[in-house]
């Protein structure tokens, strides 16, 4: 080997107290973040494994700055949680993030350094993730009652490993947070960004057609349904049940039969929490058909009525969807309502996301333009909504609202 340069570091033996060699230990002059120079270490039980470990060492820090501390991927995946993810991206977003760090990462690959994770260790954990029943490693069956233990808590494993889908997601978010580390330089490379996963087969979603849609708004018109106005804006709007809920009257313009999506509701790890849709193109003006408006009117009528019954319990919230006394609705609770119209209703059961893509296939079977029908869904890419690619005035917006309301308004009549 060459004769190493002044200041780039050696390997030198480890001896006993007797004297034997047990293994090697080298080092090489790195760089700080900070620009403070220091020796970093690197150790071995055989000369060759050190030598090894001295080179990459040493071409890390002819790359640029080496960290000195380098933490444990679980230290690392809660500072990122906490200092990235949680000030700068949605809830939800938090919530899903923190969920997968701590059932699915931090339990197999948690307790290694974070410069040692290799791509063979992200291959095994994934290869894991396809075996390892999350009933079993999550003792879920062993937290039901005795009496409705059926797998695990009994000795009869259900084999419930994570869909494709998940172990996709859960990749996912160890790239986001390794990608961070690369950038803030406490390693030099992801090692998740060389793993390709199958993309999942896509089930098709169960939509309703245009009669079954006609027939859930009537079963809920003919019953004094409370959420009625709610139903109506989700189909006819395709407004998420976010935004349906956290819809202020503020931003209902009856007079101008105009509505502005500004906030949604939604639950995270315990409060209900109002914050702003997921981009300004969400929030531009929607127009009313007149069935919207119909409904919203009848739905102003009944929270008057409510808060009048309800006097000084009433508690005000400014909110369009409220219980009797004017507190917001449970998400949980409106996906409830919504199951039990379903059976009135006797129309096929479809999640309640489904219903914007019910509102696409009403919008289709009017004819309505595929960048029309992007606008009404508020989608950032006319690619989501369908593959075409035009311009259309904002007019033709209004108009497209507007057949499709007066369509379903002459159906019910």
């Amino acid at each position: 080997m060459s004769r190493r340069r002044n200041g780039e570091g050696s390997i030198y033996p480890v001896k006993d107290s007797h004297g034997r060699v047990t293994g090697y230990r080298g080092y090489v002059w790195c760089t700080k973040p900070d620009g403070g120079r220091y020796r970093k270490y690197v150790k071995g039980k055989t000369y060759e494994a050190t030598r090894r470990a001295w080179f990459k060492l040493r071409d890390d820090a002819s790359r640029g700055p080496v960290s000195a501390d380098v933490p444990r991927l679980s230290e690392f995946l809660s500072y990122w949680l906490k200092e990235i993810v949680q000030p700068n991206l949605a809830p939800k977003t938090y919530q899903t993030y923190e969920l997968f760090v701590r059932l699915h990462i931090v339990p197999h690959l948690g307790h290694k350094r974070i410069d040692q994770l290799q791509v063979k260790d992200i291959r095994q954990w994934i290869n894991k993730l396809t075996r390892t029943c999350q009933c079993c490693a999550q003792g879920k069956d062993a937290a039901r009652p005795v009496p409705k233990r059926r797998c695990c808590a009994v000795g009869k494993c259900c084999q419930g490993v994570l869909s494709p889908q998940s172990r996709k997601d859960a990749r996912a978010t160890l790239r986001a947070a390794l990608t961070c580390a690369v950038e803030e330089e406490i390693i030099t490379r992801n090692p998740v960004a060389v793993i390709r996963l199958p993309a999942p087969r896509k089930s098709k979603r169960r939509v309703w057609t245009v009669d079954e849609a006609r027939r859930f708004l009537e079963s809920a018109r003919h019953d004094c349904d409370p959420l009625y106005a709610a139903y109506v804006l989700i189909v006819v709007l395709g407004l998420r049940k976010g935004e349906v809920l956290g819809l202020t009257w503020d931003r209902v313009d009856l007079a101008a039969a105009e509505l502005y999506v500004g906030e949604q509701l939604q639950r995270i790890k315990g409060p209900l929490i109002r914050r702003q849709v997921k981009s300004e193109s969400s929030e531009a003006p929607l127009p009313l058909p007149e069935l919207c408006l119909t409904a919203l009117k009848l739905r102003h009528e009944d929270q008057s009525a409510d808060h009048e019954r309800a006097g000084d319990a009433w508690i005000e919230t400014g909110l369009v969807f409220t219980t009797r006394r004017g507190t917001p609705i449970e998400p949980r609770n409106f996906d409830r309502s919504f199951d039990r119209r379903i059976i009135k209703a006797d129309v096929p059961r479809i999640t309640r996301h489904s219903t914007r893509k019910t509102c696409g296939s009403l919008l289709a079977a009017l004819d309505v333009h595929p960048r029309v029908a992007m606008q009404i869904l508020r989608h950032s890419r006319v690619a989501i909504t369908m593959e075409i690619y035009t311009e259309v005035p904002s007019t033709a917006t209004r108009e497209a609202l507007r057949k499709l309301g007066q369509w379903l308004e002459d159906t019910q009549t």
